[in-house]
């Protein structure tokens, strides 16, 4: 049996754990149990020799929990960041805690005297989320111009009304979080949270080096690389107390930080690749989430793919999925019920495998945690393949690209995966061409891609240079292209719903041949925009404006009347050299614009509305970033949405009601205006008058005047004219 712990030796209590939870086990299963723990304990550090104790209860079974003396503070820390709610089986997770902290909670009972707490005065916390409760539900923006980030309110035509505006206030770009909550400044030594009505720092999270972030989707964890590997700093440096590493990080480039704690959850070493222009590039996101921040997964290339689970980061089951040849893989967007053991709702991940030897490429569905394969596609003539999901995991859709008989040349079929029919049945969609980018609508079952049959350049990977590129947090582009023009096609498709299950994915339209390359949805849906993003130099950044259910007279498309689809062109419009293009977070707006980290002149913004109306057009030397404000999800049921939805046209009538006033008080303050600048007019021209009389009189004789000089009448006359009027009935 190991050493028991002194407690009358005093050792250093800093230096020692107790782990809690553990398998309680007879004697017969001690050194088993042993030789686990040490085993995890020696992942955060070393243990002292005889500083290992479990103890054991008087019916010869374990107590559940352990006291283990590493051989520094650091360590100990790293132990309890490691081990602290990490699952070891289904059964059993663990908890870790420092000695010191607990031992007032010792054997020796009788020597505790209980002092009544003193109580704290109670400080109320900032609203994180108060710009929600705007009344006429404006969103908020970022402009990032020269060295000045500014958050505004959205006002439609009007100038973005300012919220704050700081100089300096990043040294390389910002990055809202996915709901919103925080904006995130990036420094040489870390990163910053702010939030609050006027945005005051929330966290410091530091990791000197910074280049790229990501956070997951529910905002409780963020993984930031740098491309400086961690060093640990002097105990005397004045960073010591905000600098959260541990020995056990040192080397490593990836941290992944716990958002509640801001403290690191747990470190990696970077995943890195080599280009076919021989520079290393980093994979990135390097990790990818489940919708629910429960797991976060990557993929080692041939080999691999690696789920950790929240919030102790320990290995699912502690093993990987080996998976020969694994190319990539994608978290399924939502949780899917029916897909695995009996019924019970599950994570399913996709992945695929090219073609090793004598066996063909792969698509295989499983589900998370049980690791059950639930459906596998065997594919051959492959090139390459794309996961793309859709919003609600209901399908999948697998981009296959695919060489000709001459494998000079390719084309694309999309396979179709029906995640929530029986047996999973595929649907292929054989297409001539090559699909560049496709997108599925964010609620719907409706896509669009653009395909070309020209030899299109190198698809826009998730891959970034090594050490960051001019815009080292700017997400993967949507987009492909290439350094010259390419003609492409656009096609829109839709599902036959009240087909049911034998419905089928139809063509509603293809456009002629154009030079987009991108796709950017509505958030809400039904309207898209298509776009030549970032092509070239002398891009013209041509920009159309599309609605699926326009509510005008329906076109019947032929094979495609069961498909619920409406299908019109709007708009069109250009911005020359654009690099961006987003959507505001409730689907009312569309920003363009052209930053200098793409462009090195015409720089600026531009806002639309859904119809592809120009509302403010807005140049800015050396402009940089607009950030739509992400909204979070709405707290309405499905039943009280049904219901809004219902009765929309009785809220129309009252937000009608209110823009006419907002106009009418717009109208009036202009006439105020107008009024008080007559009122100036009259002012001075009185004042003028009084100064021409008084040189008239000292300057002009008497007998050099005319006859009817200075006995002249002024008369001024004001018109009144009715622009426009309109008569209203109001009901009593």
């Amino acid at each position: 049996m190991p050493g028991r712990l002194d407690r009358s030796a005093k050792p250093m209590m800093e230096n020692v754990v107790v782990i809690d939870g553990a398998p309680i086990v007879t004697d017969k299963k001690v050194d088993a149990l042993t030789k686990v723990m040490k085993k995890l304990c020696a992942e955060a550090g070393r243990v002292q020799e005889d500083g290992f104790y479990m103890p054991m209860g008087e019916d010869g079974k374990s107590k559940g929990f352990i006291f283990v003396t590493f051989e520094s503070p650091d360590q100990a820390n790293n132990a309890i960041r490691l081990l602290n709610n990490r699952r070891l089986d289904n059964k059993h997770t663990l908890l870790a805690n420092k000695f010191s902290d607990i031992e007032t909670f010792g054997e020796d009972e009788e020597e505790d005297v209980y002092e009544e707490p003193k109580e704290e005065p109670y400080v109320e916390q900032e609203y994180l989320r108060s710009w929600l409760k705007e009344p006429s539900g404006a969103d908020q923006l970022v402009l990032f111009r020269s060295d000045n980030v500014g958050v505004f309110w959205n006002r439609k035509a009007e100038a973005p009304e300012k919220i704050v505006n700081r100089p300096n206030w990043t040294e390389r770009n910002v990055v809202w979080s996915p709901l919103g909550t925080y904006l995130c400044s990036v420094h040489e030594q870390g990163i910053q949270l702010w939030g609050g009505e006027q945005f005051s720092r929330k966290a410091r999270l530091v990791h000197p080096g910074v280049q790229l972030l990501d956070f997951s989707p529910c905002e409780n964890y963020l993984v930031t690389w740098s491309p400086e590997p961690i060093q640990l700093i002097p105990e005397n440096s004045p960073m010591k107390a905000v600098f959260k590493f541990t020995a056990a990080d040192e080397g490593k480039q990836i941290v992944v930080w716990n958002l509640k704690t801001g403290l690191p959850a747990r470190t990696f070493s970077s995943n890195v690749l080599p280009s076919a222009d021989g520079q290393k590039k980093i994979t990135w996101p390097a990790f990818k989430w489940s919708s629910d921040d429960k797991y976060l997964a990557r993929v080692f290339p041939g080999q691999q793919i690696f789920v950790y689970e929240t919030p102790g980061l320990g290995l699912l089951d502690k093993k990987s999925i080996k998976i020969d040849g694994v190319a990539d893989f994608e978290f399924s967007p939502s949780v899917v019920s029916g897909t695995g053991k009996k019924g019970v709702e599950e994570h399913v991940i996709s992945y695929w495998t090219p073609e090793i030897n004598n066996q063909s490429a792969r698509v295989t569905l499983m589900t998370i945690p049980s690791k059950e394969i639930i459906r596998t596609r065997n594919l051959f003539n492959v090139a390459g393949c794309r996961l793309h999901w859709q919003s609600k995991g209901e399908f999948l859709c697998v981009k296959v690209v695919r060489f000709t008989k001459t494998k000079k040349g390719t084309f694309t079929n999309l396979e179709f995966f029906r995640l929530k029919e029986k047996n999973i049945p595929i649907e292929v969609v054989e297409l001539k061409e090559t699909v560049i980018n496709l997108a599925w609508e964010p609620v719907g079952d409706r896509l669009v891609f653009i395909s070309t049959l020209d030899t299109p350049a190198a698809p826009a990977a998730a891959v970034v240079p090594l050490p960051g590129a001019r815009t080292p947090f700017a997400k993967p582009p949507a987009m492909t292209g290439g350094s010259g023009t390419v003609k492409t096609t656009v096609s829109f498709y839709g599902l036959e719903r009240s087909k049911g299950p034998n419905g089928q994915f139809r063509q509603i339209l293809t456009t002629e041949r154009k030079s987009v390359n991108s796709i950017f949805w509505s958030p809400k849906g039904r309207f898209v925009v298509v776009a030549a993003v970032g092509v070239n130099s002398s891009s013209t950044g041509e920009i159309s404006f599309w609605d699926f259910d326009f509510e005008g007279e329906k076109k019947e498309v032929p094979g495609a009347e069961d498909v619920p689809a409406n299908l019109l062109m709007m708009a069109t419009g250009q911005h020359y050299q654009l690099t961006d293009i987003e959507w505001d977070p409730a689907g009312r707006y569309v920003a363009s614009s052209s930053s200098t980290w793409g462009r090195a002149m015409e720089t600026g913004y531009r806002i639309w509305d859904l119809r592809g109306q120009i509302l403010r057009d807005d140049n800015v030397e050396r402009f940089k970033q607009f950030l739509w404000r992400p909204r979070p999800p709405t707290l309405l049921t499905k039943e009280q949405q049904r219901e809004v939805r219902k009765n929309l046209r009785e809220y129309s009538k009252i937000f009608e009601q209110e823009d006419l006033a907002e106009e009418s008080q717009a109208s009036k303050e202009i006439i105020q205006q107008r009024l008080r600048l007559l009122e100036e007019w009259r002012a001075w021209r009185k004042a003028t008058e009084a100064e021409v009389a008084a040189e008239r009189h000292g300057v002009v004789p008497l007998a050099l005047r005319g006859p009817e000089e200075g006995k002249g009448e002024i008369v001024e006359e004001i018109v009144e004219e009715i622009i426009s009027e309109k008569e209203e009935v109001i009901d009593d």
